[in-house]
């Protein structure tokens, strides 16, 4: 029995070492693709940014092609479990509005992964178009449903549920796609978690209001927005 729980207590510590070494990779990996993008990365880069040796980073990813596909492959996950929130919600406020909570964090936990997909995207998909014709379409056209029943139970207006879903992609990720271009124009060196949280106000309040769904919490955004002035 006592060496039964020696060899079980030593299978579970490697398995956590192996863990926590994939997941130190797969960050240094999200911070190297997404600034050199996968041709210019390589994966003497990645070990150098993990602070481990090459050989460590072959042996949990034999190849860069298989270490790229693994870190798309993790914000796209990312993504789908933030849009069960469609699933749960009581109807459009909650739900879109949780959607819009749920991706703006995920902006900023998760900037450079979100970087990298966009990276991918834009260069056709070359990695993940099996992801963008499978999970991805699946997972939209279930969204439209939702969408679609709402419509038809006059719980919001009557717009095309599929570009609400790309504008609710393309308004939360610009915010990590682009953090760039937002901190240079707001005149500081990235938002903080406070501003983060009025622009997830402030999108709630344009894109709602903009479906004609009738809100019951109060918007406060205006006051949240004036950390977001160019500073002086």
């Amino acid at each position: 029995m006592a060496e039964t729980t020696a060899t079980s207590t030593k299978a579970t510590s490697k398995k956590m070492r192996r863990q926590e070494a994939e997941a130190l990779i797969l960050s240094a990996a999200e911070k190297v693709f997404a600034e050199a993008g996968f041709g210019g990365a390589t994966m003497q880069l990645i070990a150098d940014v993990a602070g481990l040796p090459k050989a460590n980073l072959h042996y949990y990813f034999p190849t860069k092609e298989l270490l790229y596909r693994q870190v798309v492959q993790k914000i796209f996950q990312i993504w789908l479990q933030a849009a069960d929130i469609f699933d749960q919600a009581d109807g459009p406020e909650e739900g879109i509005g949780a959607y819009i909570d749920a991706k703006m964090e995920i902006s900023r936990r998760h900037a450079d992964g979100s970087k990298v997909w966009a990276s991918e995207v834009m260069h056709g998909a070359p990695v993940i178009q099996d992801y963008l014709e499978t999970t991805l379409t699946d997972w939209t056209n279930g969204r439209i449903e939702v969408i679609e029943r709402w419509i038809a139970e006059g719980r919001m207006a009557p717009i095309d549920p599929r570009h609400l879903l790309y504008m609710l992609w393309a308004t939360t990720q610009h915010y990590a796609d682009f953090s760039v271009q937002v901190s240079t124009v707001i005149g500081k060196p990235r938002l903080s978690d406070e501003e983060f949280e009025a622009v997830a106000d402030n999108l709630r309040h344009i894109i709602l209001k903009g479906c004609g769904i009738e809100t019951q919490t109060q918007y406060l955004g205006q006051n949240k927005s004036n950390d977001l002035n160019p500073a002086e």
